[in-house]
């Protein structure tokens, strides 16, 4: 015999049950199979490079050549780096340059760089420099000046629709990163969702994030749906 609350069956109970778990969890109850593996990878430093600052740096003609390709499909490490020089006069040689060429000349690197180099790092999305410190890229055969540029990349994944649809989420979106390891189990908030038809699911995190979680040692990595905020305003 099937029992009733307040007019509902159990069956229809758990229904609404599994359903609000679903929504909290992006998706990730109720039976439904994850589309894709989770993959977590720590991004270092580097800088991306219109291609007429690839032909001064490195001259003539130059173009960038793949080294090592990345988990993105066409996307790669470059033979060649650069020494970065910030305002302290201190400089970060042999930064890699990552392939391929973009519209605007971009360096990313972590919090402790920033300190190294004396640049007040500002916390963004790739692409989005206006408005963030310059520097000076050294390359084998000249110098280019970046008036803007420099930032530390905002912790993020990307995402393809099944993905978004398995999450529940949207692009702009912030989602919470469980990551389980034997020095100590983290969850870093606001990672951003950076949708696109054409990525793999991949969280992205600078070198600072990923020793300070011991990434490297994890045993497990899980994204979570934020908790809308509960809090009423007075």
């Amino acid at each position: 015999m099937t029992q009733a609350v307040g007019g509902y069956s159990r069956s229809e109970i758990e229904k609404v049950v599994r359903a609000v778990l679903s929504r909290q969890l992006g998706g990730a109850t109720g039976g439904a199979t994850r589309p894709n593996p989770l993959v977590v990878n720590i991004s270092a430093r580097h800088v991306h490079l219109t291609q007429e600052h690839v032909e001064i740096l490195f001259g003539a003609g130059a173009e960038l050549e793949p080294m090592k390709w990345l988990y993105q499909d066409g996307y790669y490490a470059a033979k060649q780096t650069v020494a970065v020089l910030g305002p302290r006069r201190r400089i970060l040689p042999d930064v890699r340059v990552l392939g391929p060429t973009r519209k605007d000349s971009q360096v990313e690197l972590a919090f402790t760089d920033g300190i190294s180099l004396g640049l007040d790092l500002p916390v963004r999305i790739s692409g989005d420099v206006k408005g963030t410190p310059g520097c000076v890229l050294m390359g084998p055969k000249g110098v280019v000046e970046l008036k803007q540029g420099v930032i530390r990349a905002m912790r993020h994944v990307h995402m393809g629709p099944a993905d978004c649809e398995f999450y529940g989420v949207k692009n702009g979106d912030k989602l919470n990163l469980r990551v389980v390891s034997p020095a100590c189990t983290t969850v870093l908030e606001d990672v951003v969702v950076r949708a696109d038809p054409d990525v793999k699911l991949e969280v992205h995190l600078d070198t600072d994030e990923g020793n300070a979680i011991d990434l490297t040692h994890a045993s497990s990595v899980e994204l979570i749906k934020q908790e809308p905020c509960a809090c009423k305003s007075h």
